[in-house]
């Protein structure tokens, strides 16, 4: 595991600031404090730990070549979350806890068991159907390759995707600004509706 520094120790507890008041950084005092992956892990490991909080799952991002090539990078990346970031449907939102919010269309996936690399896409599907249809391959071709990313990912680091947590597997469409009103998602193959509302 990635040992951080003094400076990076430091970064880790200023985002935690950050996270708890609902303040942002300013990027101009932490460019460049970390410049690789494994650190920047290492400093949300950092951050989760403060929280004090078991990570109830997990946020993929850059699940598409056009937001990888948005952000220059060649893979996915994932985040931590705590259970009460994980909302029902329908969904009442209050801006004002937010920095700068977008709306991301996503499928999620809650484990029904401890969920290991071995593990194939074949083993993931539910009834041998495989939910590659409409928008939703821009998730890495399928959004079940992003639970599978993220289950190596983990393990990579001495993890495990646990039964009970959960998957935001990764955004369909580029996401627009989060404003006040209803959001609505409708989903097919019989996966329903997602509302928010926002004020």
């Amino acid at each position: 595991m990635t040992e951080l520094n003094a400076r990076q120790e430091e970064f880790a507890k200023a985002l935690f600031e950050a996270y708890d008041t609902n303040t942002p950084l300013k990027e101009e005092e932490w460019k460049d404090v970390v410049t690789d992956d494994e650190t920047a892990y290492a400093v949300q490991d950092a951050v989760v730990k403060l929280k004090g909080k078991p990570t109830a799952g997990y946020k993929v991002s850059l699940t598409s070549k056009e937001t990888q090539d948005m952000f220059d990078a060649d893979s996915p990346l994932y985040g931590q979350q705590v259970a009460e970031r994980f909302l029902q449907s329908p969904a009442d939102v209050d801006l004002q806890m937010l920095n700068e919010p977008l709306l991301e269309v996503e499928l999620t996936f809650r484990a029904k068991e401890d969920l290991q690399p071995s593990d194939t896409l074949k083993d993931l599907f539910k009834d041998g159907e495989k939910l590659k249809e409409g928008v939703s391959s821009e998730v890495l071709g399928n959004p079940f390759k992003s639970l599978q990313w993220l289950v190596q990912k983990l393990a990579e680091q001495g993890k495990v995707f646990t039964k009970g947590q959960m998957v935001s597997s990764g955004t369909f469409v580029l996401p627009p600004k989060f404003t006040a009103g209803k959001w609505e998602v409708e989903f097919d193959s019989g996966l329903g509706n997602v509302v928010v509302n926002a004020k």
